[in-house]
């Protein structure tokens, strides 16, 4: 049988390993991106690695995430970013540029190429047909040193759509609709690629939309061919040298095909507090709500702007509401304060935001107490908005728009079809670039007070004695774990940044584990289903190391975060038998014996005693990442491979 498209890009780009499914392998990585939150962190790490330039074909830095500049922190962290990325050759793009996922598209990705991103919804470069993968800010900046990255050789989901979306359906009731298929658990180790006749009806902006939220479904990456509406998208980015057409073989193998008649659907919304608790926005209608938001790096392209624009023109929104948009770049900004569109949004009676992930991080624009609030992202996990009972829906940009007018859950497709705006993709984009700084390689680096040194891990012990600082249940997201919004601004100091680790859940965890450690005994994390799902902040596992955490034992883990455990020391171990999960209590004592001895031979087990009885636990690590685990995490075993 032929090739798909994702391992024909995978095979130009392997180096190491066999392309079988389940097989790690370790492939070249032409593009990286970072973003302020995760990227001051990772550009630490890269220095310490001694690496006099960045090896990549391209690497941009994106300042997105803390653009409010309330105190010092996050102004000197800039500021870091930009003199660090001009000496060691990585593109620039200043607070105003726009989020990373929608600025990159536009101006730096290619169809072919890989693309590695300290940001989760890296996938978004799927939309071109990239190989564009999330992963934490180590394993990025590896990357940029020229380092292979390593995966799970994938098995590939087939989504083949059929059909053309009606009018107010769109491609985010699509992603929805596959969320509520796949959901968010039981998709690690596959990509799913997107085929059919159906594909054809989509525009760049809207397959990108579909791929930035497939990062929900826990894979490692979803991916479009390139084909002719590819092309129109980057020529009209001034950009159509970078084309070229990539396809599946006609004859190419999938594990699993999905079929979906995208004439079929309707307006669908993820409701609290997980993407994958879908409805049918017509089984809500009614439902009397708070806040809309409209924006994200999901679905805040021109064409999401110019179909709100056109939805609210010459109408006014509920004045019970609270409505806010954010464009997604300044490219898009511009576009539409020039053509109209930003008038007659604002004329709506919309709060106009800058171009930044802020409601989407919680960074801003929290919803009232208990407050019902709409937005068009790509997450609603419990606290992420600011307020720990918002209950968030997230939905397409058309429901998002009529819902805003209405100021409850209205249906789009109650609206006349006849009034539906129409649009075509622009034959040329506004190029500006001018916000985007270019390397010098030279000058000095800007070091502010907050900004301290990646810390590092002792090579792993063979025998320690321990308590279980806490248990949780499943679905425990990275934002559980490290608060985001305001906390951010201590991403670069991590003795500061480790007192909130479990802010939200035990707020007391973070001086505890501390106690626990200053009496040479080390902390055990015990959780259920789907441990680490979100973002790929890497905090979520430098924060634990540094307070003494050094297992976490769960039922089943997300691809990420059980990556960045591993980087940082932490072995993540299952229950060999689940049941176990109810013996494990919080507060008791554990003892581990010849975990050293058993890494390195390669025992798949591994016996603890928790408070006078023994448990059987699955160790699951490939060669290089028993290594990584023996010298302590990824910094040192990469510093000891470099000698």
């Amino acid at each position: 049988m032929g090739l798909s498209l994702t391992y024909k890009i995978l095979k130009e780009h392997l180096l190491e390993g066999e392309l079988k499914a389940g097989n790690e392998i370790g492939i070249r990585i032409d593009q990286t991106l970072t973003q302020d939150a995760t990227g001051t962190m990772a550009y630490l790490q890269f220095e310490a690695m001694g690496i006099d330039k960045v090896k990549t074909d391209i690497s941009v830095s994106y300042v997105d995430h803390n653009t409010l500049q309330m105190g010092f922190e996050n102004a000197d962290d800039h500021k870091y970013l930009q003199t660090m990325n001009s000496k060691f050759g990585i593109y620039h793009s200043k607070a105003g540029n726009g989020i990373c996922h929608q600025v990159h598209l536009e101006r730096f990705g290619k169809p072919g190429k890989t693309l590695l991103g300290s940001d989760s919804h890296t996938p978004t470069g799927g939309g071109i047909g990239m190989i564009a993968i999330g992963a934490g800010g180590l394993d990025v900046a590896v990357a940029m040193g020229g380092g292979p990255f390593y995966l799970t050789c994938p098995k590939v989901i087939n989504v083949k759509l059929s059909g053309k979306l009606r009018p107010y359906v769109s491609a985010k009731d699509v992603i929805i609709k596959v969320l509520e298929i796949l959901t968010t658990k039981g998709n690690v180790g596959c990509i799913v690629e997107y085929t059919g006749q159906g594909i054809d009806t989509l525009s760049v902006p809207e397959r990108a939309t579909i791929t930035n939220m497939g990062a929900e479904l826990g894979v490692t990456t979803s991916l479009f061919p390139s084909d002719e509406v590819t092309k129109k998208f980057l020529s009209a980015q001034n950009r159509e040298s970078d084309w070229k057409e990539l396809l599946p073989d006609s004859d190419a193998f999938y594990d699993r095909i999905i079929e979906i008649d995208l004439s079929t659907l309707e307006p669908m919304a993820s409701c609290p507090h997980s993407p994958d608790n879908v409805k049918k926005v017509s089984e809500l209608a009614g439902m009397k709500i708070d806040q809309v938001a409209v924006g994200s790096c999901t679905n805040a392209s021109f064409k999401d702007m110019m179909t709100v624009a056109g939805i609210l023109k010459g109408k006014k929104v509920s004045p019970d509401i609270s409505f806010i948009v954010a464009p997604g770049s300044k490219q898009v900004f511009e576009m539409i304060a020039r053509n109209g569109a930003l008038a007659d949004i604002i004329a709506s009676g919309a709060r106009i935001m800058e171009s930044t992930c802020g409601f989407c991080i919680g960074s801003g624009q929290a919803p009232q107490t208990g407050g019902i609030s709409v937005r068009t992202n790509n997450r609603n996990f419990e606290g992420r908005s600011g307020t720990k009972d918002g209950q968030i829906y997230l939905v397409s940009p058309e429901t998002a728009a009529v819902t805003a007018l209405e100021g409850k859950f209205t249906d789009p497709t109650t609206y006349p079809a006849s009034e539906f705006p129409k649009f075509e993709m622009p034959e040329s984009f506004l190029v500006d670039d001018s916000l985007v700084i270019k390397p010098s390689l030279n000058g000095d680096i800007f070091r502010g007070p907050n900004i301290g040194e990646p810390p590092f891990t002792e090579p792993l012990m063979d025998s320690f004695k321990g308590i279980i600082g806490l248990k949780v249940a499943d679905k425990i997201t990275t934002d559980h774990i490290m608060p985001a919004g305001a906390r951010l601004k201590f991403r670069s100091n991590i003795p500061a940044y480790a007192n909130y680790v479990f802010e939200g859940v035990d707020a007391s965890f973070a001086k505890r584990s501390l106690e626990a450690k200053s009496k040479s005994l080390y902390t055990a994390v015990v959780a259920g289903l789907s441990y680490g799902q979100g973002s790929s902040r890497e905090h979520a596992a430098i924060c634990p190391m540094y307070l003494g955490v050094r297992l976490v034992i769960a039922k089943s883990f997300e691809r990420i975060h059980s990556a960045n455990l591993i980087n940082f020391g932490i072995l993540p171990l299952y229950f060999v038998n689940e049941a176990d999960y109810d013996s494990f209590a919080q507060g008791a004592e554990f003892e581990i014996k010849n975990l050293r001895s058993a890494v390195e031979s390669g025992s798949k087990e591994i016996q603890i005693n928790i408070s006078g009885k023994n448990y059987m636990l699955k160790m699951d690590f490939s060669e290089r990442q028993r290594k990584i685990l023996l010298d302590g995490g990824l910094l040192n075993y990469t510093k000891k491979v470099q000698k």
